[in-house]
């Protein structure tokens, strides 16, 4: 298709639904859908299955080989997973230990890449994890020829933890959690922008290269977005949580090309910021829950919710998840976030100029009775390049957090079961007229 008739289309179809926008908010009947090409296998929560759980997937580009491209995914206390592009699992790498019995256990929860990452020994393209059961970052050297690999632990023993400043304030888990990794263009250097749990605060860490060809990092600066919010009606809105908790972060991206950090505080919408964390934030979008008051319930651990005061977006359903950056080689592209509470994806412009204007959104259904859709999804990634004869138009990525068919667990009930989803990114532009 050409850029002039993709464009025409892209027009007509975002003005139908600022339309439909305007009447009411866009619900998941109201989006088109995509399916699965393939899915790992399913990732259990449970002392059987190691304690995994699928959360934040990167796509990592073999530059010679395409088609031996490779998904790194974290699974949380079951560590860290390399797959290749049939989703067959190629590597597995166990979380810490805790220090001591009652430590808490490592837990890799987000993931992003470097390449040409400056180490000791030469460059390296590199996964970065944060380790929410240390606090630490852990950084891994992607090579798939090494012996034992393709990736291979090269965290400096000596990084220490990111917010604690002790163990005990370790196991408090007020920990890293969400991950962002950015090059700046201007003096070619590399970090990694990590959420605390549980808090509102955003860290932003020098990557450094120390002895052996090991890496650890530095804190540069901190910053805290809002946990409490003015809305219209002159009244103050805080989300509500469970005694004590910030309104967190979690999915977050960089725009590499402008330095431009896009951030999704879970229970209130999209954060756009620099990725030096200067200058003010910008709120893009919020959730369709933002400035719904209500009253958590110590026995059920629930919020039960108030009247809606009508302040909220339009497009997603808290939580917001899963932010990852469409690129175009022209410039242009998209911001692609998860509503966890309706299941689906939405679209945003990449260009901050245009206010990163909301363009469509998207499901991911069932493909087969095995071959299932996409729900409560954590964390996504896509990469818009050739993958060989498998995804010769690139690749998404994308948590599901409702692995099925169900397994039993031998009491009466089911397993929890997480697990990965591969789509291709050629059908999904097809579908969305991305």
């Amino acid at each position: 298709m050409s850029s002039t008739h993709r464009t025409a289309r892209r027009a007509a179809a975002i003005a139908a639904l600022a339309t439909l926008v305007a009447a009411s908010p866009v619900t998941a009947a109201d989006l088109p859908t995509v399916t699965a090409t393939s899915e790992t296998a399913a990732l259990y929560d449970d002392e059987a299955g190691g304690h995994s759980d699928a959360d934040d997937p990167a796509i990592w580009r073999d530059p010679a080989h395409p088609g031996r491209s490779l998904v790194v995914a974290t699974a949380k206390e079951g560590g860290l997973r390399v797959y290749d592009l049939n989703a067959r699992l190629v590597q597995s790498l166990a979380a810490p230990k805790p220090p001591a019995e009652d430590d808490a256990p490592g837990r890799f929860n987000n993931v992003d890449l470097v390449s040409g990452l400056r180490t000791s020994t030469g460059r390296a393209d590199v996964a970065v994890v944060s380790d929410r059961g240390n606090d630490r970052l852990r950084i891994y050297r992607i090579a798939p020829s090494h012996p034992g690999g393709p990736l291979t632990d090269i965290t400096d023993p000596a990084a220490p933890p990111v917010f604690s400043t002790d163990q005990t304030e370790i196991n408090e888990q007020r920990t890293a959690y969400g991950l962002a990794t950015w090059k700046d263009t201007t003096t070619g250097r590399s970090y990694a922008l990590v959420s605390q749990r549980e808090r509102t605060r955003l860290a932003l860490l020098e990557l450094v290269p120390a002895a052996g060809g090991t890496v650890g990092y530095r804190k540069v600066r901190t910053l805290d977005l809002p946990s409490s919010f003015r809305l219209p009606n002159g009244t103050s809105w805080t989300p509500c949580l469970e005694p004590g908790e910030l309104p967190q972060v979690e999915g977050m991206v960089v725009d590499p090309a402008t330095g431009t950090l896009y951030a999704g505080q879970e229970d209130v919408g999209i954060w756009r910021l620099r990725a030096d964390l200067t200058g003010k934030p910008v709120l893009v979008d919020k959730v369709k829950e933002y400035g719904v008051p209500g009253t958590y319930d110590e026995e059920s651990e629930e919020c039960t919710p108030g009247a809606d005061p009508g302040y909220g977006g339009t497009r997603l359903s808290a939580d917001v998840e899963g932010l990852t950056l469409y690129q175009e080689s022209d410039g242009d592209g998209y911001l692609l976030a998860s509503g966890q509470g309706d299941n689906t994806f939405a679209l945003y412009d990449r260009e901050v100029s245009e206010g990163n204007e909301y363009e469509g959104g998207f499901r991911i259904t069932a493909a087969s009775p095995t071959l299932d859709g996409v729900q409560e999804c954590d964390g996504s990634a896509v990469l818009n390049a050739p993958l060989g004869d498998r995804y010769p138009h690139g690749l998404l990525v994308v948590q599901d957090g409702q692995e099925t068919p169900a397994v039993p667990d031998g009491e009466g009930g089911t397993r929890t079961a997480t697990g990965f989803k591969f789509v291709d990114l050629g059908e999904l532009v097809d579908a969305t007229d991305m």
